[in-house]
């Protein structure tokens, strides 16, 4: 049911206006690169040690994953509905960053070395944080469709992209400008975060000015919501742009959330072509970060603009048979350092070309423009659910074959992290493949 309109008519945006929209979403970068490629893997293993580390990371972002799940659609729907005279979306931005900041000094300082009885605590933490950043992030996703013109989502999904890709490189040097005799400290980290988050929030907030509300839309009814949650995923196109989105984030997660591990286990040896060596294997994942953002960079920006002249299927199609190439070489090969890290160039390319691609996808498939926060907060669910599902399963299977291997010797003892990347690539040709089944997207 079509509830008001936001504006009849939205005018393009300069370039500087585009950067700025998504300036937030390059402190929201920032925030989730250090969490959960660097402080969650390294406090998982801190507390519940080195033969349960992936079940013990599985739990913490199941739990935390579970939270966000449900919270984007709920705010994004109240962002929709509620006015104020600061706008719809701005508020809950401000609201979400303060209360999210307060949650990451809890993840600082609660962790204890080999100290199981701080994991509920730290659980609680991080759904905290999971919590208040959506309440942030749902109501801004919905800021690009509701400012940027139709002619326009391609370079503003590039922007977006871009974005979140600087965000991912900075995130991927913090580690070295916190890392002193081979160890990283932590909670220098996440004062780090909290300080980047509030500047690109106020950055966004000051220099985006939402667009007048027409008609003045009903109070927000919890049991319409309910009923009408997944009423986007009726249509067939946004049906299936979830499940692809679905599908490619499953094959991330699994890879991404175990990179440090596999570091640490397989690679060993942090030599990048007789030139540097990484003092820990949190530097080594940095490494590999930093030059998949090499690829990330120029793909994320430059497929936003090919996608609105060529489409974005063959987009869709090209970047992700650079992300399924990795996992690939990794059950085939286990390489060297400089090996394994350039092949973060290849997953680079392919991952900033889909992630700018895919949000243009689902900005042109949304079944309702009255409903633009909700319907993105249904489709933030495939974002947030792959981390609910992948991340356990691939943490108990990599313990498991680990642990077969060590005590049996049938196979080898880092024979768990064959078993997870070959499931990340099924993930990633399932998710490829789907993608022709959508009929509005050329």
């Amino acid at each position: 049911m079509a509830l008001y309109t936001a504006t009849a008519e939205r005018p393009r945006l300069s370039t500087f206006r585009q950067a700025m929209l998504s300036l937030y979403w390059f402190g929201n970068g920032v925030h989730w690169t250090i969490i959960l490629i660097t402080t969650l893997p390294a406090q998982a293993e801190l507390i519940g040690g080195g033969a349960v580390k992936g079940q013990t990371l599985g739990i913490v972002l199941g739990f935390g994953a579970f939270v966000s799940m449900i919270v984007a659609p709920v705010f994004g729907a109240l962002s929709d509905r509620i006015i104020t005279r600061f706008g719809r979306r701005h508020p809950w931005m401000a609201l979400g960053t303060t209360l999210n900041v307060i949650g990451l000094f809890a993840l600082a300082y609660v962790p204890r070395a080999n100290d199981l009885s701080t994991l509920p605590l730290y659980i609680f933490a991080f759904m905290w944080v999971e919590f208040w950043n959506n309440v942030a992030t749902a109501p801004y996703s919905a800021l690009i469709p509701d400012l940027v013109p139709a002619e326009q989502r391609g370079s503003a999904s590039g922007w977006y992209g871009l974005m979140n890709i600087l965000g991912t490189f900075v995130g991927a040097l913090a580690p070295f400008l916190f890392t002193r005799g081979g160890v990283t400290d932590l909670t220098a980290l996440y004062w780090f975060v909290a300080a980047i988050l509030i500047l690109t929030t106020l950055g966004t907030i000051l220099f985006t000015r939402e667009p007048p509300v027409t008609k003045q839309p009903p109070p927000f009814d919890f049991g319409h919501f309910a009923r009408h949650l997944f009423s986007p995923l009726r249509d067939h196109d946004f049906r299936w742009v979830f499940m692809t989105r679905f599908l490619m984030v499953m094959g991330t997660f699994t890879v991404q959330q175990f990179l440090q591990y596999y570091m640490n286990d397989v690679i060993k040896e942090f030599n990048f072509l007789n030139r540097f060596t990484a003092s820990n294997a949190i530097e080594a994942t940095s490494v590999f970060l930093i030059l998949f953002l090499v690829g990330a960079l120029p793909s994320s920006i430059t497929a936003g603009i090919l996608s609105d002249k060529y489409g974005r299927k063959l987009m869709v199609y090209i970047s992700s048979a650079f992300q399924a190439f990795v996992p690939i070489i990794f059950v085939l090969y286990a390489p060297s350092f400089t090996f394994a890290a350039t092949l973060g160039l290849i997953f680079g390319i392919g991952y900033g070309a889909y992630q700018s691609v895919d949000w243009a996808m689902a900005s042109q498939v949304l079944p309702s423009e009255d409903d633009y926060a909700k319907d993105m907060g249904v489709w933030h669910i495939a974002m947030t659910l792959p981390q609910v599902i992948a991340v356990p399963i691939a943490g108990v299977l990599l313990d498991y074959f680990n642990r077969v291997g060590a005590e049996t010797g049938r196979v080898p003892p880092t024979f768990g992290y064959t078993v997870i990347f070959a499931l990340a690539t099924l993930y990633f040709i399932l998710g490829t493949v789907l993608v022709r089944r959508i009929r509005k997207v050329r």
